[in-house]
């Protein structure tokens, strides 16, 4: 009997995602510090920032004020959530060519068990290699790769190596990779852990790993254990890929300002049910009831729901139903922050079968189905914006 191969896990980070979509669609900002974030005036916060605007200080989730205070001659631009939801699918659909177990965790990062893989794709640092390659080359994206046994090592690796790093830890040198690294590298260990543990003299990983584990227990309970697993590179954590079918699919759009224009909103409806049901068929998933969410200018927010007679994942349908309810709950004329389309009550997708011809109605479904799939197909490959309706290619702006 084959002895099992060694489990690898790669985690893969894309660098400075929202920047660097920034930078790649406006070409004249390369090299530039970029902010991306909410204004100033408005409170907002850094949602992005370029590395060029990181060696002045800036960091995600710092108050746009105090960004632009450390770097004034950084360019703000507002987030576009949409455009980068659409460039990690890209990315993420890659992914899916190498391996089924893909889970993603954020918009911008991922984890992929490989084992088993090498036959077909190569030894985990080649086949890494690839990825990144293949990234940058078709999307235009820089990624950092971060290759170990478990999800914990493969993370710090891939933060490790930025920006553009590719990082390997061999089996049984997980301790000795984390050792000179500072405790705050280590997953788990937030800034309250952090600074207790610095007032006890461990500033680094090593140092919290040669303490006694019952020393740790005794200061953090079961925490503390696990702290300390984590601190001798010890994680047995699966990839669980999509983290498992969803109970609902949803989208929903914040808008950079209050949009009263129904022409556009309607147009909005759409997008949000081609994106629902391209989720769903991509989970192998149908959803009985449609629901919208409507939140207006001063964060009042309603929800519609509708159930339907059949489950479905035809964007058609879906857009169809959310349209109604639009129009039962929209306050015509007045604007609108947020919108969002969903479905709930999902099932496995599946036809039930007949001895009976079937009908017109149920033969147009299927032929929907098989169109939808090649969309989804293509987008997949070329991106989302490869293949769009006519009304949403150029949608008024309110």
């Amino acid at each position: 009997m084959p002895a099992m191969s060694a489990r690898w896990i790669i985690h893969l980070d894309i660098d400075a995602f929202f920047a660097s979509v920034e930078e790649l669609l406006r070409p004249e900002l390369a090299g530039q510090p970029i902010i991306v974030g909410g204004p100033p005036e408005h409170r907002g916060v850094v949602a992005s920032a370029s590395y060029a605007a990181r060696r002045f200080g800036v960091r995600s989730a710092m108050p746009t004020t105090q960004a632009l205070r450390l770097c004034p001659q950084a360019v703000l631009l507002p987030p576009r959530h949409g455009l980068y939801q659409e460039y990690s699918e890209r990315v993420m659909s890659i992914l899916h060519e190498y391996t089924p177990l893909v889970e993603q965790v954020s918009i911008d990062e991922a984890f992929m068990d490989v084992t088993g893989c090498e036959r077909r794709w190569g030894e985990p640092l080649a086949l890494a290699a690839g990825i990144q390659r293949r990234i940058e080359e078709e999307i235009g994206l820089s990624v950092s790769l971060g290759i170990a046994g478990n999800k914990l090592v493969a993370k710090i690796a891939s933060d490790y190596g930025k920006p553009h790093g590719l990082v390997l830890v061999p089996h049984g040198e997980e301790a000795a990779f984390l050792a000179p690294l500072d405790i705050e590298r280590l997953w788990g260990a937030g800034r309250v852990t952090s600074r207790k543990l610095r007032a006890a003299g461990i500033r680094t990983i090593g140092d919290l790993a040669r303490l006694p584990r019952a020393q740790v227990e005794g200061w953090l309970g079961n925490f503390g254990v696990e702290l300390w697993l984590h601190a001798q590179g010890i994680d047995h954590r699966p990839v669980v890929p999509d983290a498992g079918d969803p109970r609902t699919v949803s989208h929903e759009e914040t808008f950079p300002q209050d949009i009263a224009d129904p022409i556009f909103l309607d147009a909005e409806l759409l997008r949000l049910s081609e994106k629902v049901g391209a989720r769903l068929r991509r989970y192998g998933l149908q959803g009985r009831t449609v629901f919208i969410k409507i939140r207006y200018g001063d964060f009042h927010t309603i929800t519609r729901q509708a159930t339907l007679e059949e489950p479905t994942d035809i964007d058609g349908e879906i857009y169809r139903h959310a349209r109604r309810l639009w129009e039962q709950a929209w306050e015509r004329g007045r604007p609108v922050r947020l919108l969002g389309v969903g479905m709930q009550q999902l099932r496995t997708t599946g036809w039930q079968l007949s001895l009976l011809p079937a009908d017109e109605e149920e033969t147009l479904r299927r032929r929907q189905r098989a169109l939808y799939q090649a969309v989804d197909s293509i987008r997949q490959r070329f991106g989302e914006k490869a293949l769009r309706r006519a009304r949403l290619l150029r949608r008024p702006r309110g």
